[in-house]
This record gives structure tokens, C-alpha cells and sequence, in this order.
């Protein structure tokens, strides 16, 4: 008798739709497996075997063959466990084959019968859907995660027991007991906790307004990090679209949380130094997303920037411009969203303290050392680079006069309004996305404009990706004082950013 069952694979984030296919004949009693697999899945026929054993579910002595297409895939991972269960059942009769095609179905199973959860089921349900398919059956813990996808009746199993009385119209599907779009809020931090540091704000809020990358200069308990913690809390809400892509993102690494929706804020992740190439831009022999896809649509924040590998950092060059990362292997080639805005912190030397030579302890060989750590090409994907002084005396009892985070952040809003407004129709919608081809469109200067910025592109040695990304911070400055043109003052705040390349890395290769 035969039986198929559907299911799917993740590819990057994406799922492509599996068949497995059974067949029972007469023969040798054999359990076959065949169609281009990896080892954890041709294990698949030991555990089922066992477990339908254990379940009860008596198998005559035949041959058993299990087909998965398309066969040109590499199919991986546990989450076949539950369909070949399934499809092994419905060959030798215990549910009907009516009832298994509007089924999508997919979990692992362990040797007493019971369903545990898989990562990803979040984007399989939801190609699922696109395919047509109105019901799904996944483990227990992964219903909430698979209720997130509108308009699919999701059943939830704990054993191959439930698979089998659900299958043969016995079950209920699963009611969420939960508000899937559950709001996720932790606690903001507040910038009006930072004492002074007016200008490292107004760095803040211009990166942030253009989705700019931004780099931290000073010397330790200057605030950097405590400045950076507070970066999510201007960030803009997540829209619909940028909800579901995250939230599969996380799907897929396992860690969207149980029974709290769809990812409702904007991601903050902070690797420590010690995170290796892979970690940072995923990979494995099973690939997974790294740091940088986890931090998509939000902040990825690099504590003492100088202490992580420069292998590890000049990773980030490609994803920075291009907004994604491919990762190739022998069968396959993975590519993961990145769309992150990086944010950096580091000191000036090693000992914290240059340029101040009464206390700067560093040779000029050492401090040459130090610097080389941040390459010129990762710097020049740098938009904005801001020295962090240390908190005034006077600055730590001036309480109450901080801005708070919400005042910065409707300006924020206001500012990316006027962004996306103007990039209707386009493929971008930050200044920081425009490209160089469409640079000089949307930020046109004047003669007398052009012929101060050519003298200041000879006088600070300016490279051409250095001279866009000014241009490109120009516009963010006149989006934020709500002016259609920019003026010579935006562009004299947008090349101070660009002034610590001069006092830290002047020379340097």
C-alpha cells in the first residue's frame, strides 16, 4: 500500500516543501530509506521502528520503503521523524490517506512515542499555507510558534497516538491560550539617566534617524556601553512584515519564545569578544544563522571592539553593504538576512586614555598596534564616529534636565517618516540604504557646497565610500530639521563625525 505525507526542510529561513512517500509490499522485511539524506535522518527509520513498537502499533514482516522528494535536496535534521511516522502508519492502514493530505505535518519522535519540537516550524507553516494547506499537525510545544500563521487550523500532538486519532478525525484542533500578538516589553532604559553627554546623544539620534552605523570612542566609565544599552528604546516599532521575517529568523534558531507572538521589538544582541568567525556569521554543519542575521531590523552592539578577532570583525564588511550573508558549503549555499545597524565601542589605546599624555601609558608602537585592529575598510563602513569625553563634575548632579526616550525617539519617528515618504517605490527606505549610483539624486549640494566639500575630500584624505556616507549623514541632519535641502551646517556636523579618523588613524594603511 502506498501513503504520502507533506512536510519541509529549512533552507536558510526559508522552507521548502518534502514529500515522504511510503510503500509496503511483500519481501524481505526491510526498512528502507532513500532520497539524498543526511545521517540524522536515514536514523529517523530506527527511532520510528522502535517507537511505533513501543506505541502499540503492530507491523507486519514486510518491506518498507520510504521515498523523500525531491531527491536532488539534502534532507536534514529530526524533524522527519513525525512524517515518516505517519506515512508508515497510513501504509499499513491505521489512518486514512484522505485524511493525511490536507495535513502538513513535522516533529521529532523519540523511542517511547513521544512528539518534541523542531526548530523552524514557524516558516514551514507558513510556506505551508502559501501552498494551499489548511491544516498542520506539529509537537505540543510548537503549536503556539505554528498559531501565529492567520487562517491554519493547528493540532498539536504530545504522541503518536494523538497523530493517530487526530488523523482519523478524532481530535480537536489547537485553541491558543494566548494573545499571539502579545506585547514582549521589558523594561526600556531611559537616556535621561545619562548624565551630559549631549553631543554623544545627538550622535545617537542621527544615527539612529538614518539607520547609521555608529562607533564609540573614549576612555573606560566615560559611559559607552551604558550610552548603547539605551539605543533600542528610540529604535522605531517593527511593522507587520518585519515582525514575521524576525520572528523566523528566531524560529529557525530555536529561540522565539513559547507562548509570547510574534517578535514585537527590535533585537539588541551584544557577542562577547571571545565569539569566533562562525558564531558571528553562522554557519555549522548545520547552518544556522549568526549574531548578525539575530541582530536583522535591529542593533548589533560590539563591546571593545579592538578585543574581538580581526578575522571575526572583517567579516561584517560584505553583510554592512549588502544587508545579507551567503554561507556556501559543498551541497548547498545558505544566504541569511543582516540588515542590522552596527554600533561600536571602544577605547582610545590600550590603556583608555590617549590623548591625554599625563595619563596615556602607551608607546606610540603600541598605540599603532591597537589602532591596526580596526581595519581602514571596516572603518570607512562607519558612518558616524563620535568621541565619548568623560562625564563633567558638574554633569552627575545636573539630574532632571536629560531628555527622555521618548521625546528622542518621536523625533526618530518623524525623521524615518520623511525618509520613507521620499523613497516611495524604491527598494530602500533609509538615507543610509541609498545607493552610490543615486547618491548625488537625493543629496544635491549647491556650487558654493561643492567646492567646499572638494577642498575638505583633499584635506582629510577622504576615500569615495567615506565621502557618500557623509553625504548620505548630510541628508539624515536635514530630514531632522525637516529641510528639503542640505545646508552648509549639516555637512560641517556630518564631516565632524568623520574627525576621529583624522586624530586616531591618520596614516594608518
Amino acid at each position: 500500500m502506498y501513503s504520502i505525507v507533506s512536510t519541509a526542510i529549512i533552507h536558510g529561513i526559508q522552507s521548502v516543501p518534502i514529500s515522504v512517500e511510503a510503500d509496503v509490499s511483500d519481501g524481505l522485511p526491510v526498512f528502507e530509506m532513500v532520497g539524498f539524506l543526511a545521517s540524522e535522518v536515514q536514523e529517523a527509520k530506527e527511532r520510528v521502528r522502535t517507537a511505533l513498537k513501543n506505541c502499540g502499533f503492530a507491523l507486519p514482516p514486510k518491506h518498507i520503503t520510504i521515498n523523500f522528494t525531491p531527491a536532488n535536496i539534502r534532507k536534514s535534521g529530526s524533524g522527519f521523524d513525525l512524517p515518516v511516522a505517519v506515512a508508515v502508519l497510513t501504509a499499513f492502514g491505521y489512518i486514512r490517506q484522505e485524511m493525511v493530505r490536507e495535513y502538513f505535518v513535522a516533529g521529532e519522535v523519540g523511542l517511547n512515542g513521544k512528539v518534541q519540537p523542531v526548530n523552524g516550524i514557524l516558516p514551514m507553516v507558513a510556506e505551508a499555507k502559501e501552498r494551499g494547506m489548511k491544516k498542520c499537525m506539529v509537537p505540543w510545544k510548537n503549536a503556539g510558534e505554528a498559531a501565529l500563521v492567520s487562517d491554519m487550523q493547528v493540532f498539536a500532538v504530545k504522541n503518536l497516538a494523538d497523530a493517530v486519532n487526530i488523523l482519523n478525525g478524532n481530535g480537536e484542533y489547537f485553541d491558543t491560550p494566548y494573545n499571539i500578538e502579545e506585547m514582549q516589553t521589558g523594561r526600556i532604559l531611559d537616556f535621561a539617566d545619562v548624565s551630559g553627554q549631549v553631543l554623544v546623544k545627538r550622535a545617537c539620534e542621527t544615527a539612529v534617524s538614518g539607520m547609521h552605523n555608529l562607533l564609540f570612542v573614549g576612555p573606560p566609565g566615560a559611559g559607552k556601553t551604558m550610552i548603547a544599552e539605551r539605543i533600542p528604546g528610540i529604535l522605531p516599532s517593527l511593522n507587520t512584515k518585519e515582525r514575521m521575517e524576525l520572528s523566523k529568523i528566531y524560529s529557525v534558531c530555536g529561540l522565539l519564545e513559547h507562548k509570547r507572538g510574534l517578535m514585537q521589538e527590535r533585537p539588541f544582541r551584544a557577542p562577547h569578544h571571545t565569539i569566533t568567525p562562525q558564531g558571528l556569521a553562522g554557519g555549522g554543519a548545520v547552518p544556522k544563522p549568526g549574531e548578525i542575521s539575530l541582530a536583522h531590523k535591529g542593533i548589533l552592539f560590539l563591546d571593545e571592539l579592538t578585543e574581538f578577532q580581526r578575522e571575526t570583525l572583517e567579516i561584517l564588511r560584505q553583510p554592512m553593504e549588502e544587508k545579507k550573508i551567503c554561507i556556501a558549503r559543498l551541497n548547498a549555499s545558505y544566504e541569511y538576512p543582516a540588515d542590522f545597524m552596527l554600533v561600536a565601542a571602544m577605547n582610545p589605546c590600550k590603556c583608555g586614555y590617549y590623548p591625554d599624555m599625563q595619563r596615556c601609558t602607551c608607546t606610540s608602537a603600541a598605540l599603532d598596534r591597537y589602532l591596526r585592529k580596526v581595519s581602514r575598510p571596516l572603518l570607512d563602513r562607519i558612518d558616524i564616529c563620535v568621541e565619548v569625553p568623560q562625564v563633567r563634575f558638574r554633569d552627575l548632579y545636573n539630574t532632571g534636565k536629560s531628555e527622555k526616550t521618548e521625546e528622542i525617539r518621536a523625533r526618530v519617528v518623524r525623521t524615518q517618516e520623511i525618509q520613507k515618504m521620499r523613497y516611495r517605490g524604491e527598494n530602500f527606505c533609509f538615507n543610509s540604504h541609498i545607493p552610490s549610483s543615486r547618491i548625488f539624486e537625493y543629496c544635491k549640494l549647491d556650487k558654493k557646497q561643492e567646492i567646499y566639500m572638494e577642498q575638505m575630500y583633499d584635506k582629510l584624505n577622504l576615500t569615495a565610500r567615506t565621502y557618500h556616507k557623509i553625504l548620505r549623514v548630510a541628508r539624515t541632519l536635514a530630514d531632522m530639521d525637516e529641510s528639503e535641502q542640505i545646508k552648509m551646517s549639516h555637512l560641517n556636523e556630518a564631516l565632524c563625525y568623520r574627525n576621529i579618523d583624522k586624530k586616531f588613524w591618520e596614516g594608518m594603511d
